[in-house]
């Protein structure tokens, strides 16, 4: 049965943080609507009800006809396109859409979008901080932080969004100023079926570009656009013009644009090469942005990364702990590992919620660097099945268990790097839970276990 009225035949499909920012800027423009969510509880319901309570609000499991009658559905991005009640009202007429449409419609300063399956949130901060180290009144958000909508404001001179392939796959025109994918590798497979159809809801960040950032590493990030859009690149080999690189000056390596030198590559806080490329991202975008280069090189030698993305949490009888809790797919572990490697050899923990994609690069690139491997979650024996036969593996129950296991496999010299290539919902309340009992375990590991045996 339809839980649509005839005067309220806008629907918000899903109740998080997205949901609830469009509830509130649909209310700000004299729009009514209704809601829906699957859950019986969501986690914003209190506050939906408090502020708009006289709005219908449907709980629970969604009927196949729920949304048969409704002419348009705002559909949070954690709500899969192929639910069949999605579906049925897609046939019956409805479009279906997502915050992002409705942000670029109200937007009135320039955005610069960033998506790919790795680093996008650093980029995304980094290029924030430099906004606001060149005086640029900007606002930062999207899947990072702050829903789009909720940035809105008439000060704003910059919005910088990251995106995820969900949001994009139902963004009719994005429009963005610059855009860019800064890579893609093998990640919501679940969801989106193939690498075709996850490729092209990446790609739909372009559409309506004026400018358009390309990794030059990274042949899947460039994209089909029509001439007259402005292009600038990056890639951790030489530079040139509209083209930041890397280049060797005084002995040394630099981070270079037309070959002109502009900062040693030592200088930078954050670790590693994969961070070397957002570093060059971020320098791209702001160029294309209209960001001064001065204020942008400054903020990359203060900047210290983000929390649960390659952080270093301690040392422990000569071996380094760095948290990648973040690392959430193959792609992102496969560069983390990569980025550490100079720092020694690597003890693995991985593990969790699987989304589809092979573990086999993973146990290549461990394989070629690491020590061994400490496997947690549901997909810890699919990619135990990887590795088997060619390092050591440990599989454990808890997360203060997996670090323990890792520190006895260790040596001094070695990094135990927490990267688990999988979702966390299996065993935690999200990324940051797991990466804080990580960093809990390190703290609490035993005196005997700060020696780095041997396995």
């Amino acid at each position: 049965m339809s839980i649509i009225a005839s005067d309220n035949r806008r629907v918000i499909v899903g109740l998080g943080s997205t949901g609830l920012s469009v509830a509130r800027h649909l209310a700000r423009n004299g729009h009514t609507f209704s809601v829906a969510d699957s859950r019986t509880q969501p986690p914003n319901v209190d506050a939906f009800r408090r502020e708009f309570p006289d709005a219908d609000l449907a709980l629970g499991p969604f009927a196949e006809d729920q949304f048969v009658g409704a002419s348009e559905l705002i559909v949070n991005p954690g709500i899969p396109l192929s639910t069949p009640a999605l579906i049925a009202a897609k046939e019956a007429g409805a479009i279906l859409t997502g915050d992002i449409d409705y942000f670029h419609r109200a937007a009135k300063a320039p955005v610069v979008a960033i998506t790919g399956s790795n680093g996008k949130s650093t980029v995304t901060t980094l290029l924030g901080e430099m906004a606001k180290a060149a005086a640029v009144q900007v606002a930062v958000g999207g899947n990072l932080g702050t829903p789009a909508l909720d940035l809105l404001g008439d000060g704003v001179e910059l919005y910088v969004l990251e995106l995820s392939s969900f949001q994009l796959e139902r963004c009719a025109n994005l429009g963005a100023e610059v855009a860019t994918v800064l890579n893609i590798s093998a990640d919501h497979l679940d969801h989106h079926g193939d690498m075709v159809a996850y490729h092209q809801a990446k790609h739909r960040i372009f559409q309506g570009c004026k400018k358009a950032v390309i990794n030059r590493d990274e042949p899947l990030s460039n994209p089909l656009v029509p001439e007259e859009v402005e292009k600038w690149y990056f890639r951790q080999g030489g530079s040139d013009f509209r083209c930041f690189g890397l280049e060797e000056h005084d002995g040394e390596i630099w981070i270079a644009l037309a070959r002109e030198p502009l900062m040693p590559v030592r200088q930078l806080k954050i670790a590693g090469g994969h961070n070397t490329a957002n570093a060059l991202a971020a320098l791209a975008l702001g160029a294309a942005a209209g960001l001064e280069l001065a204020p942008m090189l400054s903020v990359l030698q203060s900047f210290t990364g983000l929390s649960h993305r390659c952080e270093f949490v301690a040392d422990r009888g000569g071996v380094s702990y760095y948290n990648d809790s973040k690392g959430t797919n193959v792609g992102a572990a496969v560069a983390a590992i990569k980025g550490l490697a100079d720092k020694g050899r690597v003890v693995l923990i991985a593990g969790g919620q699987a989304k589809g994609a092979s573990f086999e690069p993973l146990a290549d690139c461990l394989v070629a660097t690491g020590r061994g491997a400490v496997l947690i979650g549901e997909a810890a024996a699919d990619i135990e099945t990887a590795i088997a036969g060619r390092l050591p593996v440990s599989l454990q129950s808890s997360m203060a268990a997996a670090v323990a296991a890792a520190a006895d496999m260790a040596e001094a010299g070695d990094v135990v790097l927490l990267s688990p290539a999988c979702a966390s919902f299996d065993m935690f309340e999200g990324y940051s839970d797991r990466g804080n009992q990580f960093c809990q375990a390190v703290e609490n590991l035993a005196v005997e276990n700060r020696g780095g045996a041997t396995s």
